[in-house]
């Protein structure tokens, strides 16, 4: 990321958390919303479905599949995305454990498989 100091601009190193970077507010929730709609678009694109195909498969509606298409997220919750993923024949696993002592705070992590 660059930023500006003393009208200069500086390379800062990212935390790995775009949203966070930038200073939004629910940070970790965007990024958890992106990377679940990026795995909607991608099993979407690989099985070759049409937005009406994947409305009705999804049980929504067609601009709700281009909304997601063009990561117009902020309409959808992480939950709501989630069974996106098992409408899709995806199974979601949900992993809770203790955070490393050397992390000042806990992540949400979504990795596929």
């Amino acid at each position: 990321m660059v930023a500006r100091k003393n009208g200069k601009q500086q390379v800062v190193r990212s935390s790995g958390n775009v949203f966070a970077d930038m200073g939004l507010p629910k940070a970790e929730e965007e990024k958890t919303k992106v990377r679940l709609t990026f795995e909607i678009n991608q099993i979407i694109e690989n099985r070759k479905l049409s937005q009406i195909a994947a409305a009705r498969r999804l049980k929504i509606n067609q601009p709700k599949i281009s909304a997601l298409a063009n990561y117009l997220i902020d309409g959808f919750s992480v939950e709501r995305l989630m069974n996106f993923l098992t409408a899709l024949d995806r199974d979601v696993d949900i992993v809770i454990r203790v955070k490393p002592k050397s992390k000042r705070a806990g992540r949400i992590l979504v990795t596929a498989a």
